[in-house]
């Protein structure tokens, strides 16, 4: 199935790049395709003589050459141009009109009399990949965050809950956006902080300039600790703040 998946997605980026290539041909740059060519040929011969210092210089300027032919092609930059304007649209709309989450408990769902009951609870917090991202501003009951977003904000305010006894999960996938997460005082924090790009404010003690690093910490008392939150997050580009509250 996977195999399949991987082949649809091949497919679909053959028949992009060949709609894009006709477009430029015909509209806009019938040059395009000698540059192509050109670029193409010399990745083939580069690779072909490798691993010697001639082919290698080959194909890294096929690779170079082929990088600039393709970004200069207008139906490239228009492609380019439209992403961008939807996603900063995107961003506005979440930022403008954030989503709330009130969590709900459901009954415990069997299907059928063989199987073993299980109790099925609605996550805190949902999957999105544009929107702001928060915890409810009233008491609710806590379960383990565990979510992926892509563009967009998330808060996650832990004084309106009460934490279990035991070691609490918090588990964040990001592409671009911030993490503020708000721990009681009387609760010890585990930080494991995977980002490109950002900021990270843990506990008042700040990395302006985090760039490709994973930040490991957590607070003196947290592994004899009976009540502790884990926070896991990974950030494409974004700041994380843990702060007391």
């Amino acid at each position: 199935m996977a195999f399949k998946r991987k082949n649809d997605y091949v497919n679909f980026a053959i028949l992009l790049s060949t709609i894009f290539l006709i477009i430029e041909v015909i509209f806009f740059n019938s040059g395009v395709i000698f540059s192509l060519l050109v670029a193409g040929g010399l990745v083939y011969f580069g690779r072909k003589e490798m691993p010697t210092l001639f082919g290698k210089l080959l194909f890294w300027a096929g690779i170079i050459f082929l990088g600039i032919s393709v970004m200069n092609m207008m139906t490239v930059k228009f492609f380019l141009l439209a992403v961008l304007i939807y996603l900063l649209i995107e961003y506005y709309h979440s930022k403008k009109s954030p989503n709330r989450i009130v969590p709900e408990l459901k009954e415990p769902d069997s299907e059928r009399s063989g199987q073993e009951p299980l109790v099925r609870k609605k996550p805190l917090l949902e999957n999105v990949f544009f929107g702001e991202k928060r915890t409810p501003e009233h008491v609710y009951e806590w379960n383990d965050v565990n979510i992926q977003t892509g563009i967009g904000d998330t808060v996650i305010d832990l004084s309106y809950t009460m934490l279990p006894r035991g070691e609490t999960i918090i588990f964040i996938r990001k592409l671009i956006g911030n993490v503020q997460v708000l721990v009681p005082y009387d609760v010890e924090v585990s930080v494991n902080h995977s980002v490109i790009t950002g900021k990270a404010v843990i506990l008042e003690n700040e990395e302006e300039r985090v760039f490709n690093q994973t930040i490991i910490a957590h607070t003196e008392g947290y592994e004899k600790a009976e009540q502790k939150i884990k926070i896991i997050t990974s950030f494409l580009i974004g700041d994380l703040e843990v702060k007391r509250t």
